[in-house]
């Protein structure tokens, strides 16, 4: 950015004062007492994302057979919502008072209810409470998490169970509250087969949304993952919702969970998180939810009375933490570098846009910046917003291997837009607003501009045009 002149920072907005957004949030893990919430909430509603993902936690909320106390969760939900944020709720775990098999599992985690008509008719009853207590909340409920991964269905996963599961839950969902939402999936493979065959139960029919997980260094398969999920989907239920329900990296290396064992570190992270937020933006999903606000343990496979067996710390907050003895986050809950990517993205992308294509040529010219010629790899992403406002932006980036490479080049485009007499460039990891001078900016009419040697980098940029942020100036 160095042939660029910083003008201002984009304005953070607060999730109160956004009335709908595509951009969530995990808030997960509560139901295990992993962190603080009340250290969390104004930090989190200060990213501007809307949607905060929860889970409901039956073993914590029915100690005693037939008596729920939702005090805890209500205190979730109701300082989620009172800060402008959207909870949806992932209905999970199990119960040891009817599966004997999570009495020897912290959280009961992975221990779903459905060998017993005991166990069925508890967990039948408890979500219809669950669904009427809520009404008026919240209205997305999700069934189970990553049923088909081993440490969330501990009985070895299984999608005809799976979506006999979901069926028989999504009516006591309706029942408890007839206009509520269910989401089904949850998924964390890419297995076609396997959702086919739980959608085939009649689960394809009884939710309204599907959600998928997807963990990864490499963003450029997501528009292929969501088309495909979406695809399918829609033979069962052609109005069914995608949602990318989980996606994260971490932010140093030696922790659990997913992508544990590469080389992370807060910068990665950030970029990681840039990328792929922005290609989902670039998706027709309903909304799409980074996990998560906070370093936690993982508590996926711990076992009840071993302390050691869930002290697994999973690094994939943009709040960072340290540690007491017993695996809980103390201190003041820090923002990190992919803290205020979030933030930047969810400000910008705050309430209506539309994926748009735009009239732009990528070109290559000489460029004496680099001492070569311009980028035009295969490996460069691009898509181009509009807003109801007439303004619009297009993001750009080249998708290089996030532990191998750090990229810097320049690229040129060849544009024709109405606003060519208001163009910008913002760094989209730290919300820094640029001026796009007359070294790089070469105006060929009244709506028509070339850039050149533009700086490009391996995470996203956006090119403004018009009113399309806002922004205090230096």
């Amino acid at each position: 950015m160095q042939r660029l002149k910083k003008i201002g920072t984009i304005t953070p907005k607060h999730s109160k004062d956004i009335a709908h957004s595509r951009l969530g949030i995990g808030f997960e893990k509560l139901d295990r007492d992993a962190f603080d919430p009340e250290k969390a909430y104004d930090k989190i509603a200060a990213l501007g994302v809307k949607w905060a993902r929860i889970q409901s936690g039956w073993q914590k909320t029915e100690k005693e057979r037939g008596v729920y106390d939702f005090a805890w969760l209500d205190a979730i939900v109701d300082n989620l919502i009172s800060r402008g944020l959207i909870p949806w709720m992932c209905l999970c775990y199990g119960n040891e008072l009817y599966t004997p098999e999570a009495a020897e599992v912290f959280g009961a985690v992975g221990c779903p209810p459905i060998h017993t008509e005991e166990e069925r008719q508890a967990w039948h009853s408890y979500v219809k409470a669950c669904a009427a207590h809520y009404k008026g909340r919240i209205e997305y409920f999700e069934v189970w998490n990553e049923p088909d991964g081993g440490w969330c269905w501990k009985y070895g996963p299984n999608p005809v169970e799976l979506g006999e599961f979901t069926v028989a839950t999504a009516k006591a969902v309706k029942e408890g509250n007839p206009d509520a939402k269910v989401i089904g999936g949850s998924v964390c493979s890419k297995n076609l087969c396997y959702v086919q065959q739980a959608l085939d139960t009649g689960m394809g029919e009884a939710v309204d949304a599907f959600t998928f997980h997807e963990y990864t260094p490499n963003e450029t398969s997501i528009p292929e993952t969501v088309a495909a999920y979406g695809a399918l989907c829609r033979k069962y239920n052609p109005n069914i919702e995608i949602i990318q329900g989980e996606s994260g990296s971490q932010s140093k290396s030696g922790g659990h969970g997913a992508l544990w064992s590469q080389g992370w570190n807060e910068d990665k992270q950030a970029r990681q998180l840039a990328r792929h937020t922005m290609i989902d933006l670039t998706t027709p999903v309903k909304f799409t939810s980074y996990f998560s606000c906070m370093d936690m343990i993982e508590a996926l496979n711990g076992k009840k009375g071993d302390k050691q067996s869930w002290l697994d710390f999973g690094y994939f907050g943009v709040l960072g933490a340290q540690f007491d003895e017993n695996g809980f986050p103390i201190g003041t809950y820090e923002p990190k570098p992919s803290y205020r990517a979030l933030q930047t993205i969810a400000s910008i992308f705050a309430e209506d846009f539309e994926v748009c294509d735009l009239p732009i040529f990528t070109w290559r010219f000489n460029s004496p910046w680099i001492g070569g010629i311009d980028c035009q790899e295969a490996s460069m992403i691009s898509c181009g917003f509009r807003k109801p406002n007439g303004s619009e932006a297009y993001v750009y980036w080249n998708s290089t291997n996030l532990h191998t490479t750090r990229f810097e080049s320049t690229a040129s485009y060849q544009i024709a837009n109405d606003h060519c007499d208001d163009i910008k460039l913002v760094n989209l990891l730290d919300g820094s607003v640029y001026e796009i001078g007359p070294d790089i900016l070469e105006r060929t009419s009244d709506k028509s501009v070339t850039l050149k040697n533009v700086p490009i980098t391996d995470y996203p940029l956006l090119i403004t045009f018009g009113d399309f942020i806002e922004f205090e100036r230096l």
